[in-house]
């Protein structure tokens, strides 16, 4: 078994895959990481990790590792892997939980595909039907949008209103702005595709965008896990 980890910005997401599924999968808040090893079913093998939460978290999941007495794989950005090309300008400047998403997304999906990771920041990235990444956007995530209004804005709440297609109150408005600006964003992007590019959608936030996006999509738990699980199968 291959103990899966995304170090995301806001929460450790794990997975033990056995080879052919999953056999469980997880997240937790990094200070309850010590907790990480009590949630196995059975001993893995090794771990393959990918890592955007800084070098103090790489360093607590290598330290992980050591106790567990694992050998650990990193996953970093590269020109290619699994089939996907990377066409960023430096490619391993890629953000690595990006490149697993591509990953994934190319494995569970042999045509074009805006692949969108909806977390603390939302990504947006188009890969072609070939498996060349062609580049993507970053924003900030619908809670750090409605967050930052209140923060910098003296009259404008904490949203707790929801999405509507014509707000009528401030809390609505904030709300679906938010919302309403990610969906645009996704919907550029797949118009530099061709209009058959399916939207894989995944995050913490993906759910609350999927009932309102009026293009073809498909909601994958954790597109990160799935990449670094696809490629364990290389390593």
């Amino acid at each position: 078994m291959i103990l899966c980890l995304d170090a995301g910005n806001s929460r450790l997401k794990y997975g033990l895959f056995d080879g052919a599924g999953w056999r469980l999968q997880g997240a937790l808040d990094y200070q309850a990481f010590d907790d990480l090893s009590v949630q196995f079913p059975g001993k893995p093998q090794r771990i393959v990790a990918c890592n955007v939460a800084g070098e103090a978290t790489r360093l607590r999941i290598e330290a992980l590792a050591g106790r567990l007495a694992l050998p650990i794989e990193w996953l970093a950005s590269s020109a290619a892997a699994c089939g996907v090309s990377n066409g960023y300008d430096k490619p391993r400047q890629l953000g690595a939980d990006r490149w697993a998403a591509l990953i994934a997304a190319r494995a569970l999906h042999a045509g074009p595909a805006v692949v969108v990771m909806a977390g603390t920041a939302t990504t947006i990235d188009a890969l072609d039907d070939k498996g060349v990444f062609r580049g993507g956007l970053i924003l900030p995530g619908l809670h750090l949008m409605r967050t930052a209004l209140a923060r910098n804005t003296a009259d404008l709440p904490h949203a707790a209103g929801q999405y509507k297609a014509q707000p009528t109150n401030t809390d609505d408005a904030i709300v679906s702005g938010a919302i309403h600006a990610t969906l645009g964003a996704i919907e550029r992007m797949r118009a530099t595709l061709n209009k058959d590019a399916l939207c894989l959608l995944s995050g913490g936030a993906a759910a609350e965008l999927a009932p309102h996006l009026g293009l073809p999509h498909r909601l994958i738990e954790n597109l990160v896990l799935e990449g670094l699980a696809r490629y364990s199968r290389t390593v």
